[in-house]
C-alpha cells in the first residue's frame, strides 16, 4: 500500500456497479441510461466488455444545441438514435487502479480538469470515482 497506512484508497470510496454502454449502441441509449440513471458519466465497453472509452453529458451536450436550434423532442430522438456511442465518446480515457490513494486520485481529476475516472484492474473496469463520490464523503 502507498502512503499512510490510513490513508483512504480509490477503493474505498469508488461506485463499483458502473453504468456501461456497449460502443456500438446509439446514443439514445446511452441518454437514456444517463438520464434513468441520474449520473453525468457513463463507462463505453467493448464487443469484451472492456473499457472503450467515456460518455459524460458534456458529450450529448448537442442535443440540448439541436433543441436551441428549433429541433422538437421527436427530431432529437431521432437523431441520437441515428448516431452510435463510439462516434462522440472520449477514447483517450484517463483511469486509475482501485489501490490509488484518494488524494493521488483527486489531484489527478483536478489537474485534468475530469469529472470522473474509471477505475481499472489490469484491463478490467472495477468502478467508477466521480466528483459526487467526494461530495458524500465531505458530507458524512
Amino acid at each position: 500500500m502507498a502512503g499512510d497506512s490510513t490513508e483512504m484508497l480509490v477503493r474505498d470510496l469508488m461506485t463499483a456497479d458502473v453504468f456501461t454502454v456497449d460502443r456500438n449502441e446509439a446514443l439514445l441509449t446511452a441518454d437514456r441510461v444517463m438520464t434513468l440513471g441520474r449520473i453525468r458519466h457513463v463507462v463505453v465497453v467493448d464487443e469484451e466488455g472492456e473499457l472503450a472509452g467515456l460518455l459524460s453529458q458534456r458529450d450529448l451536450f448537442h442535443s440540448g444545441l439541436m433543441k436551441a436550434l428549433g429541433y422538437g423532442k421527436h427530431a432529437m430522438h431521432k437523431t441520437l438514435d441515428t448516431l452510435l456511442v463510439k462516434e462522440v465518446m472520449t477514447t483517450k480515457v484517463v483511469t486509475t487502479k482501485p489501490d490509488t490513494p484518494l488524494s493521488q486520485a483527486a489531484a489527478l481529476m483536478f489537474t485534468q480538469k475530469i469529472g470522473c475516472l474509471p477505475v481499472v484492474d489490469g484491463s478490467k473496469l472495477v468502478g467508477i470515482l466521480t466528483e459526487a463520490d467526494f461530495v458524500k464523503l465531505h458530507s458524512r
